[in-house]
């Protein structure tokens, strides 16, 4: 059974920065994409950033600030958050697209770790 685990979060005053961590582990063949998805309260859950072997993307909210970034041997992404905002609070969601000793594509979901932007 696969398992996506998310750490790094808390709470950072505005123009701080953290670095967001999901590690991936079960019976794992290949990764394809990876990703991490927000949801602020009362809103719609959104993506945040996008990592495959050919392509990286951010939500328009994010670019200059954010970074993604994967380490296939140990399947974990990371986010690395700079000059955090209070509008960046939520929590994040790490989404992982891959192919499972049960399935040939499949996604997968972390828990999420809450982020908070305050003075």
């Amino acid at each position: 059974q696969v398992q996506l685990v998310e750490s790094g979060g808390g709470l950072v005053q505005p123009g701080g920065s953290l670095r967001l961590s999901c590690a991936a582990s079960g019976s794992i063949f290949k990764i394809y994409t990876m990703a991490w998805y927000r949801q602020a309260p009362e809103e719609q859950r959104e993506l945040v950033g996008l990592i495959s072997d050919r392509i990286i993307d951010y939500a328009d909210s994010v670019k200059g600030r954010f970074t993604i970034s994967r380490d296939n041997a140990k399947n974990t992404v990371y986010l690395q958050m700079n000059s955090l905002k209070a509008e960046d609070t939520a929590r994040y969601y790490c989404n992982m697209y891959m192919r499972t000793i049960q399935d040939d594509g499949m996604d997968y979901w972390g828990k999420g770790t809450l982020v908070t932007v305050s003075s």
